[in-house]
């Protein structure tokens, strides 16, 4: 597709070709202008690619929680190998009791720090999700918003004519 646009772009794009297809709409013959054939089949076609455009939103969500939760799998395990090396460097070097000492607390401070990766890493993952989460709200309000209008501008026309429209 020329000129890839994001889900939300082409969903807002879809709706407002829906709209355009309304506003050039003519009225039927004999009618005041109140009522106006549309080509059914147009419009359908446009309300199909709006709900294909909606899973994709869905599928990105859904990936980026999953790359989320294998970034925060991943930290912990290297935090858990990096523990059992420094534990086991202790273990080695046991002979003399300042130097287990020394070990332990070394292997202590890697662990702390391997712990404060993991939950900068959580954070920072959730974050992104979050802003994730609130541009695709932000787009499904405008999109309800939109289609709102679009339902509103048909029970209009409806609503101030008779039941001659041409679907």
């Amino acid at each position: 597709m020329p000129g890839e646009r994001n889900p939300g772009e082409r969903i807002e794009s879809l709706v407002d070709e829906l709209e355009a297809l309304i506003e050039e709409a003519k009225p039927p013959f004999g009618s005041n202008g109140q009522r106006k054939v549309i080509e059914t089949e147009v419009f359908y076609n446009i309300l199909d690619e709006i709900k294909m455009s909606y899973p994709e939103e869905w599928q990105k969500s859904r990936r980026i929680l999953k790359e989320r939760d294998e970034l925060l799998a991943s930290a912990s395990a290297q935090a858990d190998s990096i523990i059992a090396d420094a534990q086991q460097q202790a273990m080695v070097i046991a002979g003399d009791q300042e130097i287990v000492r020394l070990a332990q607390q070394q292997a202590d401070e890697i662990r702390d720090q391997a712990q404060q990766y993991e939950r900068d890493t959580r954070y920072a993952a959730e974050d992104y999700a979050d802003q994730v989460f609130t541009h695709l709200e932000e787009n499904l309000k405008s999109l309800t918003s939109t289609v709102t209008r679009c339902r509103q501008m048909l029970n209009q026309n409806a609503d101030t004519g008779s039941n001659d429209i041409a679907w």
